[in-house]
């Protein structure tokens, strides 16, 4: 007979397991895309430096940042459906926090893209201060997950 309780257990690790390791690759993705925006704004522009700036912002963009967000919300989506943790404050909290962190990556994406074409550019000074926002609101997010405070 099939046990509904031990496979969404199992289920559970395993959605649990799969979120934290691509919420690892994204956050470290979004802590590393701004310092490249500043190394690349500190090249000369059409210089092959700053073409290898674009390069390996696009690869970061593309291979790493953006499908481990893609992957953080489809997994973390899951865990919320299988714990039943739609109706709790603590969730909702991190739910915006993720939305932002969600925004914050759109504007990196955007900004960069933007930076390839020669746009306006963010002081450095401006990109390294922004570059302490998924940091500040991870740690938020964790202590909301561990401790759930309401």
């Amino acid at each position: 007979m099939y046990d509904l309780g031990a496979a969404l257990t199992v289920t559970y690790a395993w959605l649990k397991a799969g979120h934290i390791i691509f919420v690892i690759f994204w956050i470290a993705g979004l802590f590393m895309l701004p310092r490249y925006y500043v190394y690349h704004q500190e090249s000369a522009p059409g210089s092959e430096e700053e073409k290898r700036w674009i390069e390996r912002e696009r690869k970061l963009r593309n291979i790493i940042i953006t499908p481990s967000m893609i992957l953080v919300w489809v997994l973390g989506l899951s865990l919320v459906y299988v714990t039943g943790a739609w109706h709790e404050g603590w969730f909702h909290a991190k739910l915006l926090l993720v939305l932002i962190l969600s925004a914050y990556h759109g504007w990196l994406v955007g900004y960069g893209k933007k930076l390839a074409r020669g746009g306006e550019r963010v002081s450095g000074r401006t990109l390294r201060m922004m570059n302490e926002v998924p940091g500040i609101i991870v740690a938020i997010i964790v202590v909301l997950v561990i401790v759930k405070p309401f």
